[in-house]
């Protein structure tokens, strides 16, 4: 899966923010410093929704596998 990366100049240097991820954004004073720190902001945001998820099924009877969105 690819996703899409948005950077725009603002003041204080570059924002950007993952079209395909609500609530992956971030700022940097450089273009390169703000793609370095939309990688860390989408890691924190899977890791974050990954931790929501695993705490709403907690003791359920449930089914995990792998999925990937390169296979029809």
């Amino acid at each position: 899966m690819q996703m899409t990366a948005v950077f725009m100049p603002c003041p204080e240097g570059y924002i950007g923010f993952v079209e395909e991820l609500p609530g992956a954004n971030t700022q940097g004073a450089t273009l390169e410093e703000t793609r370095l720190n939309l990688r860390e902001a989408v890691q924190m945001v899977l890791e974050a929704n990954r931790e929501l998820a695993e705490r709403s099924i907690a003791g359920q009877d449930v089914s995990r596998e792998p999925f990937d969105m390169s296979t029809p």
